[in-house]
């Protein structure tokens, strides 16, 4: 059985794939994806950062505008050092999801991270998917998986 944030990383890696020319298809109906995608997403939250493992450690890639990263001021090349007390210099990707996971109860993540050598203390709240967001994340999984149904419901 996969988990959700595996299922999420799926998703994610399907998009990554297609832009790496790998095109691949999914084999389910437009339709059921649609629903399984937005089952998957309806009341969880997320932080709005692609984080980049460097093995070890973890740098922050990119940064959704108008996301909870976005508004706490997070910015790429920042470093991140700690999440809600936990060190994360010799931490993997697996090991952020799951600290963020176990804040699912309250969504609040404080974080330590260096920027330019600085070390800084960043506090944010998840926030869950919008509707909006959503439809984007279906509307690309469709046009780079269903390329033949992209947009059919």
């Amino acid at each position: 059985m996969v988990n959700p944030i595996s299922r999420v990383l799926i998703v994610a890696l399907i998009a990554v794939s297609a832009f790496a020319g790998d095109e691949p298809r999914c084999n389910g109906a437009a339709r059921e994806c649609e629903q399984q995608i937005r089952h998957m997403l309806s009341g969880r939250r997320y932080f709005g950062a692609t984080i980049e493992d460097q093995n070890p450690g973890l740098v922050i890639k990119s940064v959704i505008a108008n996301s909870p990263a976005a508004r706490a001021g997070l910015e790429p090349g920042d470093k991140i050092i700690a999440v809600n007390g936990k060190s994360l210099t010799q931490a993997s990707g697996r090991d952020l999801k799951q600290i963020i996971a176990d804040a699912r109860g309250t969504g609040r993540l404080w974080m330590i991270i260096s920027r330019r050598g600085a070390y800084s203390k960043v506090e944010t709240q998840l926030q869950p998917y919008s509707k909006e967001q959503m439809q984007k994340i279906i509307a690309a999984h469709l046009a780079q998986s269903h390329t033949s149904s992209a947009g059919a419901n």
